[in-house]
């Protein structure tokens, strides 16, 4: 469990209000991470949702090759979440995600912060107002990376 203070101080947590920020802390705890620990890996259950709070994470993509490399997608920065598959069904996890540098987080229990959801609506629509905007950040980033290849390759052909 984690102080309702504590939540109070990111804007991740800042449109609810004290009971849900009770709730919220009691489904929440706080882990310390050495660079390169992995939090999870693709294709697993998202068990949970994460808040970062000091440090940075990597997002890996796994690349369906016989030497089943990693191809990194994004870096998750101090105050974003990360796992958000935790709130989107069917709660598969979409990329393996590692720290990039000694991180701080904030962990949410993926199973009862969905129940707190189911019972307060309110609670619900906010979570899911941010979960869209993270996804929205995560998607023009995608296509950035995308429109950066597709002008790349061309110049790659002519070498």
């Amino acid at each position: 469990m984690v102080s309702q203070e504590l939540l109070r101080g990111y804007t991740f947590f800042a449109s609810f209000d004290e009971a849900q920020h009770k709730a919220i802390a009691q489904i929440t705890d706080e882990v310390h991470c050495a660079a390169g620990e992995r939090f999870f890996e693709e294709g697993g259950s998202a068990d949970a949702l994460y808040l970062l709070l000091t440090g940075s994470v990597d997002l890996y993509f796994n690349l369906l090759t016989e030497q089943h490399k990693e191809s990194p997608i994004g870096e998750i920065n101090p105050g974003e979440p990360f796992a958000i598959s935790a709130l989107i069904p069917p709660y598969i996890l979409q990329h393996t995600a590692r720290a990039g540098k000694p991180c701080h987080v904030i962990k949410m229990d993926a199973r009862a912060l969905r129940t707190l959801c189911d019972k307060d609506a309110t609670m619900g629509y906010i979570l899911m107002r941010h979960i869209t905007k993270a996804a929205m950040e995560r998607l023009h980033f995608t296509r950035i990376q995308l429109a950066a290849a597709r002008v790349s390759a061309p110049e790659m052909a002519l070498a």
